[in-house]
């Protein structure tokens, strides 16, 4: 996603500055224009604004407070973007670091997966100061289509943990349907015709759905990751005293999906849990 939306930003000719811990991943970038930096401390020292875009906390935290981090050499006035999903506590703990340093931190999410990523397309849920984010929103809305300011600092990454709380809802109903489909005898693809203009219609209906069917099981976002976000959320739930059984019972499916070697597939994957529940393979008609 972060490749996608960093060569967004190079096609409506901003000049980039990138480094990836793997430099092969940014050698698409580096063809289109992008100059190499060897370190983020690097990017920091020739950059005004600087996003980061990595896959846990832990690569956050170390990309903003390790030995070469970005807040080692942060300059005055220097705006910081994080678009990771992390916890929002890191957002305000970040956020409070570099104001100290005379800088400007804002958390901004996204959502939309590969998809979103590549057609600029994603929704972007954004927490910070509303003036550094007015100033910021040309640059988002090369990036995104649906710019939305939540709040202080930390907002953007609760919004966007309600996002994921819902998609695990979401998911866990599109493949329940899917597999009571299969075993009630149904054309599949036609059954899928009659729901998605319904009130059923949604996202993963309309995107995952068939590469469900085609048992593409491909990321647009890796079921990894989406354990993170859901531990995160889970974190803040129990925190604030929130009882969140459906989230709980889906977290523990995908952690299913994990165990059985499939954490770098799509969150779609989580019918290979499922389907094993059940008994069933590949939609076969009883």
């Amino acid at each position: 996603m972060g490749a996608a939306m960093c060569g967004h930003l190079l096609k409506n000719s901003y000049p980039v500055i990138v480094y990836s811990r793997t430099r092969q991943k940014a050698e698409a970038l580096l063809a289109q224009g992008a100059q190499w930096a060897v370190s983020p401390a690097e990017v920091m020292a020739q950059a005004d604004v600087v996003f980061t875009m990595v896959g846990f906390p832990q690569d956050v935290r170390e990309a903003y407070f390790g030995d070469s981090g970005l807040l080692r050499s942060i300059r005055p006035k220097t705006v910081l973007v994080d678009m990771t999903t992390s916890p929002p506590s890191l957002a305000v703990e970040i956020s409070e670091v570099c104001q100290a340093k005379g800088g400007h931190f804002i958390d901004a999410p996204v959502s939309g997966g590969d998809v979103g990523a590549q057609q600029a397309t994603l929704s972007i849920m954004i927490g910070g100061e509303a003036g550094v984010v007015l100033a910021l929103r040309p640059v988002f809305e090369v990036m995104g289509q649906t710019i939305i300011h939540q709040g202080p600092s930390g907002a953007g990454q609760h919004a966007k943990l309600c996002n994921q709380i819902t998609i695990a809802g979401t998911m866990i109903g599109v493949c329940e349907s899917l597999l009571y489909g299969c075993r009630a005898g149904l054309d599949l693809p036609t059954m899928l015709r009659s729901i998605r203009g319904g009130a059923a219609a949604c996202w993963t209906l309309e995107n995952l759905a068939p590469r469900i069917l085609q048992r593409n099981f491909d990321p647009g976002f890796f079921v990894e990751h989406f354990l993170k976000d859901m531990g995160i959320a889970l974190d803040e739930a129990k925190r604030m005293g929130l009882v969140l059984p459906g989230l709980a019972l889906v977290h523990q499916l995908y952690l299913a999906v994990q165990a059985h070697g499939h954490g770098r597939a799509g969150t779609h994957a989580l019918m290979l849990a499922l389907e094993q529940l059940s008994n069933i393979q590949g939609f076969e008609k009883p």
